[in-house]
Parts: structure tokens; C-alpha cells; sequence
């Protein structure tokens, strides 16, 4: 693995045989705290569309769990 900052930017290279999945998820990861350092949003704002997420996601995904 090689890690290069740039001016404006981090360049993470890794083999193409890495774990896509788990690649992802650290990359999700990523994304969420370099978003959420941005965010002006109260904590009151962010528990509340927690809990709208994991419900939408619990209707989609419901089938899958429950027979």
C-alpha cells in the first residue's frame, strides 16, 4: 500500500487484490467523516435521521430477515 499527499488531496494505492467489500467500507467510512466535519447539523438534527434511515432501511430489507 502507498499513501501520497498532494496539494489538495490523500492518493491511497493498493494491490488489486485487496478485499473489495471491506475496501468499501473504509471508504464509506471515509466519506461519512470527511462529510460529517463539515456539518452544521445539531445532534438533535443527526439522532433524528439516524433513526429515519434505519427505519426506511428496515422496510426495504425486512423481507430478507423475516419469513
Amino acid at each position: 500500500m502507498q499513501v501520497e499527499r498532494t496539494n489538495n488531496e490523500i492518493v491511497i494505492r493498493v494491490s488489486s487484490d485487496t478485499d473489495l467489500i471491506g475496501l468499501q467500507r473504509i471508504l464509506d467510512y471515509l466519506k461519512f467523516r470527511e462529510t460529517a466535519s463539515k456539518s452544521k447539523a445539531s445532534q438533535e438534527q443527526i439522532d433524528k435521521l439516524s433513526s429515519e434511515s434505519k427505519s426506511s432501511w428496515w422496510e426495504k430489507n425486512k423481507s430478507r430477515f423475516v419469513k
